[in-house]
């Protein structure tokens, strides 16, 4: 699993590919806020805040605001339009993710005496094992097409409760695994719901975390961004 490393490039050739990009502002690296596309989509941007596994607001987070190019926007509102019909609704955790985002988890985990949320993110890890498999200097969120979320199931008066999907989100172990052994058969059933959903719209999901999701083909998948969230 690489979970902060989420959508890693993956191989020293892949990553000495991808260049940053020089746009200094959402607009000019043609990032869009999803909510132009669906003004109450539910969302809840962990590294906006505390409540995620570093424990604090997380660099290039200026805002809690789901930023993405423009197609992949579109293509998410289209997967949101059809599971409303069916009564269920997405929630998101995380969109683009600058580069210095990326940075400050790197920072995070090579300060090894910081263990305030190993509980509940890495319980069965040593903290320096995060790094390399779990945590590395690139991520695929910075290209501006993947997104971290989960489903909703909603009553006809729009109160939603989240799906149980058998980990949080972030959690750094195997039962994150979408296709994980050691969850129910319920568990496994709503991941498999998000990854139908997901995937009727050209959304492929990687398969070590239940809740990430990159649109396929990738509209710019050699470039990374490191425009702040605002």
């Amino acid at each position: 699993m690489a979970l902060v490393a989420c959508l890693l490039i993956g191989s020293a050739h892949a990553a000495a590919q991808v260049t940053r990009s020089s746009a200094r502002t959402a607009v000019e690296a043609g990032l869009v806020d999803i909510r132009t596309q669906v003004p109450d989509i539910a969302e809840d941007i962990k590294y906006a805040g505390r409540d995620n596994f570093v424990g604090t607001r997380i660099d290039g987070y200026l805002a809690p605001k789901c930023l993405l190019l423009q197609p992949v926007a579109d293509a998410l509102a289209r997967v949101e339009h059809e599971l409303r019909a069916r009564h269920l609704r997405l929630k998101i955790w995380d969109c683009y993710r600058p580069a210095r985002a990326v940075a400050h988890f790197v920072r995070w985990a090579h300060d090894l005496g910081d263990l305030r949320t190993k509980p509940q993110h890495y319980p069965d890890l040593h903290k320096s094992q995060l790094l390399g498999d779990y945590i590395a200097p690139v991520s695929g969120h910075s290209r501006g097409a993947t997104v971290d979320l989960t489903l909703q199931r909603c009553t006809a008066d729009d109160a939603c409760a989240a799906l149980d999907m058998g980990t949080d989100f972030d959690f750094f172990g195997t039962r994150a695994h979408t296709d994980a052994a050691d969850v129910t058969a319920k568990q496994h059933a709503n991941r498999q719901l998000l990854l139908d959903a997901m995937a009727r719209e050209g959304f492929r999901n990687y398969p070590l975390e239940w809740w990430h999701y990159t649109l396929q083909p990738e509209p710019t998948p050699h470039t990374l961004y490191d425009v702040p969230v605002q």
